[in-house]
């Protein structure tokens, strides 16, 4: 399964978290209750390999999610400042936000954009880029002159070639 790389994976979870709490109070119980009853060997070796056993599972589920985090932010850090990069190094400029990806078809997608300087939402039809696109990407475009105008009304769909898409960042990522 691809996983979409524009949402920030989640860390801590309900689930997660009740069952990291329910392990440490039974971790409790367990120490306060063994050495006051004296349990034999027998009984009380497995319930540390049970104990020990979840522990070490739920160690290793928080310790592969705050790696997951972690590296989800560096990537969006850089593909931040090679947005920045490119948008410091090209001539005119915008940046657009991909709200949704409604039909994808061979050639590019139907997809609606919200032009974040005028917080002006329409559909538009993408070319197909290198690289698949993402509900919550921030595209940096080079706006085309001839859709575009100033004192003309905005176009029913605007069309966005993909040599005009100069890069792209996750919008959760912004400013980190």
């Amino acid at each position: 399964m691809v996983e979409n790389p524009v949402v920030k994976p989640r860390v801590a979870t309900v689930a997660l978290v009740l069952t990291s709490v329910g392990v440490l109070i039974l971790l409790v119980l367990f120490l306060a209750i063994v050495p006051a009853t004296s349990l034999p060997p027998s009984v009380s070796l497995p319930l540390v390999a049970v104990w020990l056993a979840a522990g070490l599972l739920l160690g290793w589920q928080w310790w592969k999610r705050i790696t997951r985090s972690r590296e989800w932010q560096a990537l969006s850090a850089a593909r931040w400042r090679a947005f920045n990069t490119t948008k410091q190094s090209s001539g005119t400029t915008t940046e657009v936000t991909l709200l949704s990806v409604d039909a994808v078809q061979p050639t590019g997608s139907w997809v609606t954009i919200l032009w974040n300087r005028f917080e002006h939402v329409q559909p538009a039809w993408l070319e197909a880029l290198p690289e698949p696109v993402w509900p919550g990407s921030i595209l940096l475009l080079a706006p085309d002159p001839a859709q575009i105008m100033p004192g003309v009304p905005w176009p029913e769909t605007y069309f966005i070639r993909a040599a005009d898409c100069l890069a792209w960042a996750p919008a959760q990522g912004w400013r980190t």
